[in-house]
């Protein structure tokens, strides 16, 4: 959980709008979630028992739309895609690499 807090606590009580146009990374998460389900590598259906499987207990801090990318860490990270570590490193990096640090 300490690596992704940093994703940010939940501002968000209410789901979103129908109208709501997502933002550049959403669409891009939403995009790799594809990619990743059409190559085998994370079926739709497997991520979806992710996010329900840790729903409101482990993901209630976090913004509703960041919970896709919260399921797909933990399920690649259960898979042995990449380790805690591994992801601890690359968002250090990118943090680096886009001034947040």
């Amino acid at each position: 959980m300490e690596t992704l807090e940093a994703i940010g606590e939940r501002r968000d009580t209410d789901l979103p709008s129908l109208e709501r146009v997502p933002t550049p990374w959403e669409s891009r998460m939403q995009a790799t979630c594809e990619c990743l389900a059409s190559r085998g590598a994370l079926d739709t259906l497997e991520r979806r028992r992710t996010e329900d499987r840790l729903g409101e207990t482990v993901y209630r801090r976090f913004p509703f739309h960041a919970r896709s990318a919260l399921a797909v860490a933990h399920a690649l990270m259960d898979k042995g895609v990449f380790t805690e570590g591994e992801l601890r490193s690359k968002m250090a990096e990118l943090r680096i690499r886009f001034g947040e640090d």
